[in-house]
């Protein structure tokens, strides 16, 4: 019997010895915030998904605190220092350059349209151009509709522009910000209230979660809405090529399931829930909100019409057509 109880024992030490070594623990590097709506929202419940779809098998741990400078998080993934993280492409200004097609203005009211569409067109037309080859790209998604945020005045007009010191993420922003006559403040997101409460900054191109998200809207006190948005900003999750090929073929496609096309709609889902928040925030303090005049719109149509023509040359030079692709996600993000 003690011979019977002794091999029981054993086997199921070893049995639990397996299932610990059958756990992979994948590490994720965050560098917002943890009640960032980005992170609790979106990429906790995706962590949540992963564990799910997985039954288990895979478990996505989040670290303690970032392991670099946001711009530096596409790095981290592809040298495998984290082998999972997020970033904005136009945070590493030249180094990615079709993201910029969902940038433009007048892309759309909703988040979760954008994001979709922007998934869809990717995969059918940009992705042959290569540009994330050396990482897997586990979903591309952008936020909610750009507007224009600031301390100073009521901006309706390219003049009013003139001058103000606005933070911008990169890319298009800081283009169409730029030709509009803003002086432009190439920063992440998350220094925006200490740019803004020292006075290094006016205020800020940022869609309307964000205002209260960063504990701004007593700072920027002059609301911007552009119908369609001034602009918008890609975002990525990717994770190490290697680590995500060493994975066995059912974790690998389980995971894909609850990435791509399902974490654009969930990451455009709650940028559209909370960007309606922020408005409700804004209304609350009482902030100056005003909708862009059709004037002013023109102004926007006219100064990124050269950045879109650019951009129809480069996607020609990387082998897209980038016209059908544009007028694809337009058709798709309204």
């Amino acid at each position: 019997m003690k011979k019977l109880i002794k091999t029981g024992c054993a086997v199921a030490l070893t049995l639990m010895a397996w299932g610990a070594q059958a756990e992979t623990k994948l590490t994720l590097s965050s560098w917002l915030p943890s009640g960032h709506p980005l992170v609790k929202d979106v990429i906790v419940p995706w962590t949540e998904s992963v564990e799910k779809a997985t039954e288990g098998r895979v478990k996505v741990v989040m670290l303690p605190s970032a392991l670099g400078h946001p711009k530096v998080h596409y790095d981290l993934a592809r040298d495998g220092q984290a082998d999972i993280t997020y970033g904005a492409q136009g945070y590493t200004p030249g180094r990615f350059k079709l993201y910029k097609m969902v940038e433009f203005p007048f892309g759309g009211n909703s988040s979760e349209s954008a994001s979709v569409a922007y998934w869809k067109v990717y995969n059918k037309y940009l992705k042959q151009a290569g540009e994330y080859k050396d990482v897997e790209l586990l979903g591309l998604f952008t936020h909610g509709p750009g507007a224009i945020h600031n301390s100073k005045r009521t901006v309706n007009s390219a003049a009013d522009m003139a001058g103000l010191k606005l933070r911008v993420g990169g890319g298009v922003m800081n283009d169409i910000a730029g030709a509009l006559g803003a002086v432009t403040l190439q920063k992440p997101s998350s220094s925006t209230y200490e740019l803004v409460s020292t006075g290094v900054a006016d205020g800020t191109l940022f869609p309307l979660e964000s205002v209260p998200a960063f504990n701004l809207q007593k700072l920027l006190t002059h609301t911007t809405l552009v119908p369609g948005g001034m602009y918008n900003f890609s975002f990525f999750l990717v994770m190490n090529r290697d680590r995500f090929d060493s994975l066995p073929e059912q974790d690998r496609k389980a995971i894909e399931s609850v990435s791509g096309a399902a974490l654009a709609q969930l990451a455009g889902h709650m940028w559209d829930t909370q960007d309606a928040k922020g408005l409700e925030a804004l209304k609350a303090n009482g902030n100056n909100i005003v909708p862009a005049s059709e004037g002013f719109m023109n102004e926007i149509r006219s100064a990124s019409a050269p950045m879109e023509a650019e951009w129809l040359q480069t996607a020609a030079e990387l082998g897209v057509d980038g016209q059908a692709a544009l007028d694809e996600f337009r058709r798709l993000s309204q």
